[in-house]
């Protein structure tokens, strides 16, 4: 195996500092190059981020009365803190959508979360009778 004269000069000419001056320029180009996939990693806090205790209670149909379920945001996404399946999501302005599904039950839910507390209307199909109501939440 041969190295070239220009390989060797190349080496010879090494600096660590200014290989990372390098290596961070191409990391800032790649960024700036693909936005999407550097704001996918940055976590972004949300001003309803935690855990909240949903209270439902059915208005219609033959379900119980009430039911307590843990959820959690964080940024604009909703999801299970305990149980079942949990997708949704919050609007700026506290606008929030969810769907829970456990089982064969599945329910679907909006509202309004402001500061610490929600509340909302939620119908769905719970055990097989067709069920709908409101919810109530507060956060902690």
């Amino acid at each position: 195996m041969t190295i070239s004269a220009t390989a060797i000069a190349f080496f010879a000419e090494f600096k660590p500092a200014r290989a990372l001056r390098w290596i961070f320029a191409a990391a800032v180009f790649a960024a700036m190059a693909a936005p999407g996939a550097a704001d996918a990693r940055i976590a972004r806090v949300g001003a309803y981020d935690g855990v909240w205790n949903v209270v439902f209670a059915t208005q219609r149909g033959n379900c119980s009365s009430t039911n307590s379920v843990p959820f959690t945001v964080f940024g604009r996404r909703v999801s299970s803190a305990g149980g079942g399946k949990v997708t949704g999501g919050i609007g700026r302005g506290g606008a929030v959508s969810v769907r829970i599904s456990v089982g064969l039950s599945v329910a679907s839910g909006t509202g309004r979360l402001v500061g610490n507390s929600g509340a909302g209307r939620w119908a769905g199909i719970i055990s097989g009778d067709r069920c709908s109501g409101t919810w109530q939440a507060a956060r902690g």
